[in-house]
């Protein structure tokens, strides 16, 4: 285990969970991630590798067949997944956003029906909530849901959507207005629909396209695309927790989680941008010495190494509050803003540590320096989670005079 990011207060189940990962991600994932980034390709091994860990079940209860961890020993496995590669965590965080907003809003008959075979991996989520003109605006949702009887029937075009070939389940964000008089505030009248569908592309279920992977810079291998409603039909009891108006809480709560999953993330990302720069420093040598001993890159580690620290603290305290119970939507928006803004930065000195062999395809800091950049607009950018901690820092803060 490195020096770096170490956390105290683990119990032996979580230190013996993190060893097996970590081990997984140095046999299984640092190998072939960059040949496989490069091509592009889903990496269907290591998912099923990440299936008989148990991976996929992390947080899932131990009654729906899953391990029953909290939230910090899951987003240190993931700290642990994308130091190997990010896109592999992104495959996990979204079915795990689905399986929590399950578990803490669900049916009992939406749990018992989804969460075993979510927690042996045989249903995989994914969470749809964007749309094309949409961004950080959730409440200018246009997709809409219009009851017809026992059914619902689904219109509208989602954006953003990772896992959306790969995954068959998603939690779909639509706007919902029976029930909600005019005048009801937008995220009043907003329903979160558990859409079934066969893995693939092109129409899944009638009424249901997802048209292809969108082409990205990086965080390959994972599939990310947009899904197309027309006239789709859904059970009624496919409504999150069975009443309308009730998906943006939904939706923001798993978002909550989510947060801590991207600092995760990032703090994954940062620790193997360090690895790369400070091994590389040793070996690569200039005027008589390697380029370690020049005072200008050690000032480069210390701030790294520092940044790498400052991010993991804030990510498990962020982690532990919401463990428990408390709300953390403070710590968390505070968590994946310094997170994701530190990982750019020390990805960005271990690429100039190396110099123009960073800007080769054959060295694994290349693929880093494209990946860092989602981070910093995965689950809010840096200005929504500024507007977050500002309005709840004015909270906690109010002027009494």
């Amino acid at each position: 285990m490195s020096r770096l990011a170490q956390t105290p207060g683990l119990t032996d189940v979580q230190q013996e969970i993190l060893s097996t990962v970590r081990d997984f991600v140095d046999k299984e994932i640092l190998p072939v991630a960059t040949e496989l980034e490069h091509r592009d390709e889903y990496p269907t091994q290591i998912v099923e590798g990440l299936k008989e860990l148990g991976i996929f079940g992390l947080m899932i209860p131990e009654e729906y067949g899953g391990l029953g961890e909290s939230l910090l020993t899951y987003a240190l496995c993931v700290e642990e997944i994308a130091r190997g590669w990010m896109s592999v965590s992104g495959i996990i965080n979204t079915h795990f956003i689905v399986a929590y907003m399950l578990k803490q809003h669900g049916t009992q008959e939406q749990k018992d029906h989804f969460l075993p075979r979510m927690a042996a991996g045989e249903v995989r989520g994914a969470f749809s909530m964007s749309e094309p003109a949409l961004g950080s605006d959730v409440s200018a949702i246009s997709s809409k849901g219009v009851r017809d009887g026992d059914e619902y029937v689904l219109n509208g075009q989602k954006m953003w959507l990772t896992n959306g070939g790969t995954s068959t389940l998603v939690a779909v964000l639509c706007r919902t207005d029976e029930g909600h008089p005019e005048g009801t505030a937008p995220h009043k009248s907003m329903t979160t629909f558990l859409v079934e569908k066969e893995p693939g592309f092109g129409e899944v279920r009638p009424g249901l396209t997802i048209p292809g992977k969108i082409d990205k810079m990086g965080y390959k291998g994972v599939d990310t695309t947009e899904l197309i409603m027309d006239g789709l039909r859904i059970p009624a009891d496919r409504v999150l927790g069975g009443t309308t108006g009730r998906g943006f809480y939904h939706m923001m709560d798993g978002v909550e989680v989510g947060r801590v999953n991207v600092a995760a993330r990032g703090c994954g990302v940062a620790q193997r941008a360090f690895e790369l720069g400070v091994s590389y420093a040793q070996q690569r040598t200039t005027f008589g010495k390697p380029i370690a001993q020049h005072q200008a890159i050690q000032f480069k580690l210390a701030e790294m190494a520092t940044k790498v620290e400052a991010a993991h603290a804030m990510m498990v305290n962020a982690a532990r509050k919401k463990d428990s119970g408390e709300r953390n939507d403070l710590e968390a928006g505070m968590a994946k803003y310094l997170a994701s803004e530190y990982c750019k930065e020390v990805v960005e000195d271990a690429f100039r540590i190396h110099g123009g062999y960073g800007f080769s395809k054959e060295y694994e800091i290349e693929r880093l320096y494209r990946e860092a950049p989602m981070l910093l607009i995965g689950e809010g950018t840096a200005e929504i989670q500024k507007m977050i901690i500002g309005r709840r820092l004015l909270e906690e803060y109010r002027f009494q005079g």
